[in-house]
């Protein structure tokens, strides 16, 4: 029990987004890397993958700071990321990555790759990273019963091309081994941070350029659209039963005589009765 006289301790101040962002990044974002390399198997694969998964984290920094698992919600979209299958129809990743140096680790990165990619994280994530089954039912988006079944199957797997890594105790030891010797490091997260910005300011002045085209042609639609019915004009068709036309004859006298009548006439016209000034 403290006296009164005794100051209290004073409570440490809060972090700032920057300052928590900063700290969660240097937690996870190493280990991450090397993680997510297991499903890959591309090394810089990886480290893009896990970048834009911070990046997106800090986006929506306010959501993530109060989930129950900041750190399973940035894994979560590192892992969708680096299993897109999107990335075959990129250049840079249509050819297999560079192998591992030790044929151990090749040869286990080889089965892994081989593993169905909902199988490869579930075993990654329980064998790898250490979750619980239930925790990884519920990352992978399964029931436990299913986390269950890809877990069994993706041993199986591994067992039949590696006999040595039934064991599960072995299998673990291996995968860390695996994912520590290529020496995977992430960006700093100030750069992470940055880019995350720039792309953040890039998509919203490109959805409100979008918008604002979107409202011009709107606006020039309902400026120029017909404000009542006008029906269509038929099309042009041949009138029959027509007689030819024909040249005129030759005039008869009394034309003729017309004729010149009009012809030695005023040019404008015959003579007009004026009044008689008075």
């Amino acid at each position: 029990m403290t006296s009164l006289d005794e100051p209290k301790a004073e409570s440490p101040d809060p972090l700032t987004p920057t300052q928590a962002f900063d700290a969660l990044y240097a937690f996870c974002a190493p280990a991450l890397v090397r993680q997510t390399y297991l499903l890959c198997g591309r090394r810089e694969l990886a480290r893009e993958a896990v970048e834009r998964a911070f990046q997106l984290a800090w986006q929506r920094w306010p959501e993530v700071a109060r989930d129950r698992d900041p750190a399973g919600w940035v894994r979560a979209v590192a892992y969708d990321c680096a299993l897109s299958p999107w990335h075959r129809f990129r250049p840079r990743y249509r050819n297999p990555g560079p192998p591992p140096a030790d044929p151990a680790d090749r040869a286990l990165l080889h089965a892994l790759l081989k593993l169905p990619s909902s199988y490869r994280r579930t075993l990654v994530l329980y064998d790898g990273v250490g979750l619980d089954l239930p925790e990884t039912a519920a990352e992978t988006e399964a029931s436990t019963p299913a986390a269950a079944n890809r877990l069994t199957h993706a041993r199986q797997a591994v067992a039949a091309r590696i006999p040595e890594l039934a064991d599960a105790a072995e299998l673990h030891r291996r995968l860390l081994e695996l994912a520590s010797a290529q020496r995977l490091r992430a960006a700093r997260p100030t750069t992470v941070r940055s880019v995350g910005e720039r792309r953040n300011a890039f998509w919203t002045r490109s959805a409100i350029a979008f918008t604002v085209a979107i409202i011009g042609a709107t606006a020039l639609a309902v400026r120029t659209a017909p404000t009542h019915y006008e029906a269509p004009i038929a099309p042009a068709q041949a009138v029959g039963g027509v007689p030819t036309r024909v040249a005129p004859g030759p005039l008869s006298q009394g034309e003729q005589a017309l004729r010149t009548k009009l012809h030695t006439s005023h040019e404008g016209g015959p003579e007009r009765l004026e009044p008689l000034a008075g």
